[in-house]
């Protein structure tokens, strides 16, 4: 399968402490790969420096055939989209859902003032909300809904990978049901390549194609889910399993919220 995204011996150093020790990942077009790991492993650094949030010490991120410099062009910023744990961090309080979706379509000229409107509403749609939520502020919703609207947000430069941050840790159980359904079914709509943190191993069951373990800003495995699940390489990967305490979701299925 061909190779969407590729990382190459990224390493972080802040002072002494090493976030990423020269980790090299390689993700498939059109697939999910969920990141693993204890809290502190460097698996937010690495989304990081992968959405070009943060700039590497050494090594790169190749996009397609492009190598993506720590100065990125416009084209390429929004080729990698990223969403956060906290919708806040990414919908300013001031202004409307109109507004903060509109942000980036006219800054990226994906379609002209005439057309954010219907785009807009669009995007709404896609995230399964409301197109009367254009017109009201962040606060004014759940944080579900609100994360469906940082999801549409990202969603509205038209990337080829996305980037989920756990992004669904703060959400109740049926929540977090759905909007891996969300994911799952937005990944096939817009023919994404997806990295998805997250600490819960039945998310990532549910959500991944491939399962990638990191610890102490090295990457100690990478496997595909089945594999992963039924035989893990490391005794790090058998330690996370081992602390589940029930079987993995197995499916997707839940409410809207």
């Amino acid at each position: 399968m061909k190779m969407a995204l590729q990382i190459e011996d990224l390493t972080v150093n802040y002072g002494e402490f090493t976030a990423l020790d020269k980790v090299s990942l390689e993700f498939q077009q059109h697939t999910t790969l969920g990141l693993v790991g204890e809290s502190g492993s460097g698996k937010s650094t690495l989304a990081r420096v992968i959405a070009g949030l943060i700039p590497p010490n050494e090594g790169q991120v190749i996009l397609g055939s492009q190598v993506l410099g720590k100065k990125r062009s416009r084209e390429q910023h929004k080729m990698i989209q990223m969403i956060f744990q906290n919708p806040d961090s990414s919908l300013n309080p001031k202004h409307t859902i109109r507004q903060i979706l509109a942000e980036g379509l006219l800054f990226h000229k994906i379609v002209d003032r005439a057309g954010v409107e219907k785009r807009c509403k669009e995007l709404l749609t896609r995230v399964h909300m409301d197109e009367r939520a254009l017109g009201r502020f962040p606060h004014e919703f759940s944080g579900g809904q609100r994360q469906r609207i940082a999801i549409a947000r990202a969603l509205s430069v038209e990337p080829s990978v996305l980037i989920a941050d756990e992004p669904t840790s703060a959400l109740d159980v049926s929540v977090q049901l759905s909007m891996l359904e969300l994911f799952n079914m937005l990944k096939s709509e817009f023919n994404l390549t997806m990295l998805f943190i997250s600490h819960d191993l039945g998310v990532i069951h549910a959500i991944s194609d491939n399962v990638a373990v990191m610890r102490q800003g090295k990457l100690v495995e990478i496997n595909s889910k089945e594999q992963f699940f039924s035989n893990p390489k490391t005794s790090y990967s058998r330690e996370l399993l081992s602390a589940v305490p029930k079987m993995p979701m197995s499916n997707t299925s839940g409410g809207i919220s």
